[in-house]
């Protein structure tokens, strides 16, 4: 593995941690500053998340293709110091607006995600991809195993502190990445910046034609909707359902964070070369179906929190998706093939929040007809039933067709 990959993976581990470490304090957070039930604040934390989606989805296709006219690093770097800022001004906000604005900036110039596997792309050929997107699968999970702890235990100081914390550590990372990060995209291989193929709806549409994208694009969708359960509700859900802590939060979520890491090094890789990436898809859909279903109907803090744990096959969903995805690119445009992946997760960012976090309020809420916290659960779970029908139609497709 070389050190321009060893980075990469660094910097989807930091922005792991960051995104991990303040999904404890969250909801507190929001009930603190805007005196919220939690039912109210899961309401406003979905629009948290909606305004910051719609922002990424309108904003993602333009980083891609400016990464693709001039290079992954200043795009990248970019990224960070956006993450940075958007913490920093969460930590200090004094009202329900600065959550707003830094939500908003986060979605303009955050989101290293994209940046990252483009590079990665760059990096290595399009046999090794899955594999090395596993790796990333185990770097955020390897993140969002330390994060949720360490803003569990931060929590418990103040709602704030874990916010310093991941601002604290994007902008050390930001340093970081100035002083050893290369450029990965070769000069022969830039291309003009073209406005038309940089809006979310023209990253689409040059893309929607390439062979075997569309059903691709679909599972995406559906995927990105079902497993953004977890961080638009998960908080939220223990709170209403078992009176939960910041700390018991944080190590739910550690739990799941540490069986990511050992499914992405350890799992993946055997996994995709015996059975292929399209079944190895279909595993993971399988096994966030049965997640979901469990955390919706599970009585007790115990037997949800065991139920989770099949979550972690989950996340062979994600890197085959990307595996497939990057493969139907070229040299010269995976910046904008991450692009079109990136306007398809946050286009199902968009929609999201505006399903999961209603549900939840709803049925937490004294005017529902019966109390359901985990109805974020059961949407989660349609949705992912949904992708896998579209995962096991592409190969009796691909069956019909003359060899």
């Amino acid at each position: 593995m070389t050190p321009s990959v060893r980075f990469v993976l660094f910097t989807i581990l930091i922005d792991a941690i960051g995104f991990g470490i303040i999904i404890p304090v969250t909801p507190h957070l929001l009930m603190e500053i805007g005196g919220f039930d939690v039912a109210q604040a899961a309401r406003f934390g979905g629009l948290l998340s909606l305004l910051y989606a719609a922002f990424q989805f309108v904003f993602g296709p333009v980083m891609g293709n400016l990464g693709d006219r001039f290079g992954r690093r200043p795009v990248l770097l970019g990224s960070l110091a956006g993450f940075s800022l958007n913490f920093a001004l969460m930590a200090i906000a004094p009202n329900l607006a600065w959550l707003l604005v830094g939500q908003a900036l986060a979605g303009i110039f955050g989101g290293t995600y994209g940046p990252a596997q483009a590079a990665l792309a760059d990096l290595t050929e399009a046999k090794d991809r899955a594999r090395v997107f596993g790796f990333v699968g185990a770097a955020f999970g390897a993140g969002f195993t330390l994060g949720p702890v360490l803003g569990g235990l931060l929590g418990e100081i103040g709602p704030r502190v874990p916010f310093y914390a991941a601002a604290g550590l994007a902008a050390l990372n930001f340093l970081y990445g100035m002083t050893i990060f290369p450029e990965t995209l070769a000069p022969e291989n830039r291309r003009p910046f073209e406005w038309k193929r940089a809006n979310p709806l023209g990253a689409l549409l040059s893309l929607w034609g390439l062979p075997g994208l569309k059903p691709l694009g679909a599972v995406l969708l559906l995927w990105q909707i079902a497993s953004l359960v977890y961080p638009l509700t998960w908080g939220y859900y223990l709170i209403a359902s078992f009176g939960a802590t910041s700390s018991m939060i944080g190590l739910s979520l550690a739990l799941v964070g540490i069986g990511m890491t050992v499914v992405q090094s350890f799992v993946t890789g055997p996994m995709v070369a015996r059975f292929g990436e399209r079944r190895s898809a279909m595993i993971g859909l399988t096994s966030a179906t049965i997640a979901f279903i469990g955390c919706a109907l599970a009585p007790h803090f115990w037997p949800a929190l065991l139920l989770m744990l099949f979550m972690p096959l989950g996340s062979l969903t994600q890197a085959n998706l990307s595996a497939m995805v990057s493969q139907r690119g070229q040299a010269n445009n995976q910046g904008e093939v991450q692009g079109f992946t990136a306007a398809i997760q946050s286009l199902g960012s968009i929609i999201a929040p505006l399903l999961l976090n209603p549900a939840l309020a709803w049925f937490t809420s004294p005017d529902a007809p019966f109390q359901m916290p985990g109805a974020a659960f059961v949407i989660a779970a349609l949705f992912a039933l949904a992708g896998l029908a579209v995962v096991v139609r592409m190969g009796r497709v691909r069956a019909l067709q003359p060899s």
